[in-house]
């Protein structure tokens, strides 16, 4: 009984240190809630998130603000057909001694950070890409043969323009997987785009100011996964998941006809991960059935594929994820 009173206790309290932290980032990222919830429910599960908009959207302010707010060590690095893997994980170089006696020394590329944001990750080639899997995946970095790991917390936010697409290089299904959350920026509203002039075109602007520190995000991931998760959400998940499946007998049959391949079990860890996340930033004590449904598109979005027929007739992922979360709450709500 005591353990489960000090584990509401140590909820309730990260909840009020979240909602600090979603404010100090919305002020300097303005009329975006959903985005903030998205990237701050990837950093509390330990994952990393695929940011796509259009340039000028504040993709880059949002990931500056976040580095500051949650107390993290950031670098950026742009995405450029010539990068190299070097210019991303570093490199070994050969220095003489003044006694003449050379060594190899390395130095470390701006992967050995705590925020990293690949920007434009999809200009560089797949060589590069490929880079940053092991480091995404297992935190650990192989250069020269050495393992060398990454301090944790370790969080990259990638992003890509999803309009021009002429050199470019698509992301491989499986780094594509190693993103717990697709985040898409979409244009302000009116109102939004008219507090984003006010309060960017003046003489002064708000400052971003730290609200965590890398290990209280440490233990906030900590504490995330001991959040319980009733039944009827592990259901709910298993259930979302296994109908984008084609091959699955609970496939309805226009995912068989739409979907050439559904989500594996990362999908399903995800979502585990990200409802808790969500029920935390709104202040709940557990998730429930309905923040599985809110955050399907999110989370599996990235991990599915149209079949051909399914791009020949116009079919988006989008629309067949709410067609089939809609069905779902809708049983839901009947029983």
């Amino acid at each position: 009984m005591a353990e489960a009173e000090n584990l509401v206790a140590e909820i309730e309290a990260l909840e009020e240190k979240l909602a600090l932290a979603k404010s100090a980032i919305t002020r300097r990222f303005i009329g975006q809630e959903r985005v903030v919830e998205l990237v701050l429910a990837a950093l509390l599960c330990g994952g990393h998130g695929l940011l796509i908009g259009l340039p000028g959207l504040g993709k880059t302010r949002l990931v500056e603000t976040l580095s500051t707010v949650m107390g993290l060590k950031g670098n950026r690095v742009q995405f450029t057909p010539d990068l190299m893997p070097a210019d991303i994980l570093g490199s070994e170089v050969l220095d003489t001694a003044a006694d003449g006696s050379r060594a190899f020394r390395f130095i470390p590329g701006p992967i050995f950070c705590q925020l990293l944001m690949a920007d434009e990750i999809n200009r560089a080639s797949p060589r590069t890409q490929s880079a940053l899997l092991q480091a995404m995946q297992e935190r650990v970095v192989t250069v020269a043969g050495e393992n060398r790991p990454l301090d944790p917390p370790f969080h990259v936010l990638a992003t890509q323009n999803p309009i021009e697409q002429e050199g470019t290089y698509p992301l491989p299904e499986a780094q594509l997987d190693r993103f717990l959350v697709q985040i898409d920026v979409n244009y302000p509203d009116r109102e939004t785009e008219r507090d984003i002039l006010l309060a960017t075109t003046g003489v002064a602007e708000d400052e971003a100011h730290e609200v965590f520190t890398a290990s209280e995000l440490v233990a906030a991931q900590q504490l995330l996964r001991r959040m319980p998760v009733g039944d009827a959400v592990v259901e709910m998940i298993l259930d979302l998941v296994r109908a984008f499946r084609p091959e699955d007998p609970s496939a309805s049959d226009r995912v068989r006809e739409t979907v050439a391949w559904g989500p594996g079990p990362r999908a399903a860890q995800a979502l585990m991960l990200t409802v808790r996340a969500r029920a935390m930033l709104e202040g709940r004590l557990a998730p429930s059935p309905e923040d599985v449904l809110n955050l399907a598109q999110p989370v599996l979005t990235h991990r599915m594929a149209l079949s051909f027929s399914a791009r020949a007739r116009g079919e988006s992922l989008p629309d067949l994820i709410s067609s089939v979360a809609a069905g779902m709450a809708g049983k839901e709500a009947a029983a």
